[in-house]
């Protein structure tokens, strides 16, 4: 019950064909991965910079701070009623995203104190 003479170079040649496929399958799950992990980033930096604006320190501290915890990114800040909003996008670390022109974003808004217009303030 051995393989036959002419067979014993088809499992080498099936493993050479199979084995850039697996690599391909293997690098595209790694690349998922780690912009899911860019995402994570964004969205705490997002958070921290919509603290930061809500509790009255300049865009530009916020941004500062942003750019020196997730790198060059679209900063947006703005408001809705009470509620200081920022929006960061970015490209993809992972080239084939990159490629395929996907942007990583994350939103989020911190309450601020209320202001004097709004009847707000102490009195």
């Amino acid at each position: 019950m051995g393989t036959s003479r002419s067979d014993a170079g088809s499992v080498t040649a099936e493993f050479a064909v199979m084995l850039p496929a697996v690599v391909v399958v293997l690098a595209l799950c790694l690349g998922g991965i780690q912009t899911v992990g860019q995402q994570f980033r964004l969205m705490d930096a997002a958070a921290d910079a919509a603290r930061l604006l809500a509790r009255g320190d300049a865009p530009a501290t916020a941004r500062q701070r942003v750019e020196g915890a997730v790198g060059v990114v679209r900063f947006v800040e703005s408001t809705d009623g009470d509620f200081r909003c920022v929006r960061l996008s970015a490209a993809p670390t992972f080239l084939p995203a990159r490629a395929l022109d996907v942007a990583v974003s994350a939103t989020s808004c911190a309450l601020g104190a209320p202001t004097d217009a709004a009847g707000g303030g102490a009195g």
